[in-house]
């Protein structure tokens, strides 16, 4: 037995289809989903998985869509792109015009300095904008100064709870604007 790519389900006669440009193994339920792709059989087994004999492949391919169904006992998180990204500073936009006034340089000056328009340092201290990678490490380097969010902040401590033993919910963050 095969599981569908799709659902999950096992299925021993499995349909390929194409999903959103993808070719997908799937069981007749789920073959209304996309276009029948018509394969030709070349061996008793799929190959589509296969990492050595034919013999091994379906088992190899059932294991794979169970092993990354995320229910497979390991309760590990699958990292992303966004694991390894610094979070910008709510405050940014301050901490760029501070710095820049203690080191007494215009909005233009700054820009001459950075090799960069004066317009962007304009809407990167009105909040506007968000400095790219790049004008976040200038803006840095250039000030002597941290843009990125970290530590104990006054955010912070806005989202503690004040009665000690509830939870809270949106419901007590959110400010509704009737």
């Amino acid at each position: 037995m095969v599981q569908c790519e799709m659902c999950g389900a096992e299925t021993s006669q499995p349909k390929t289809v194409k999903v959103e440009g993808a070719e997908l193994d799937v069981c007749d339920d789920c073959a209304d989903f996309g276009t029948e792709v018509k394969t030709q059989q070349s061996s008793s087994t799929s190959t589509k998985y296969s990492t050595g004999s034919s013999g091994s492949s379906s088992s190899s391919s059932s294991s794979k869509a169970s092993g990354s169904g995320g229910g497979g006992g390991s309760s590990r998180r699958r990292s992303d792109m966004f694991d390894d990204m610094d979070e910008i500073a709510q405050d940014y936009d301050d901490r760029i015009r501070r710095a820049r006034e203690q080191k007494g340089l215009s909005q233009s000056e700054l820009a001459d300095e950075l090799n960069e328009k004066a317009s962007l340092v304009r809407k990167l201290e009105r909040g506007d904008t968000l400095p790219s990678d790049r004008m976040q490490s200038k803006l840095e380097k250039f000030l002597g100064i941290s843009l990125k969010a970290g530590g104990s902040s006054d955010d912070e401590k806005e989202w503690k709870s004040d009665s000690a033993g509830t939870t809270q919910t949106l419901g007590d963050v959110v400010k509704r604007k009737d």
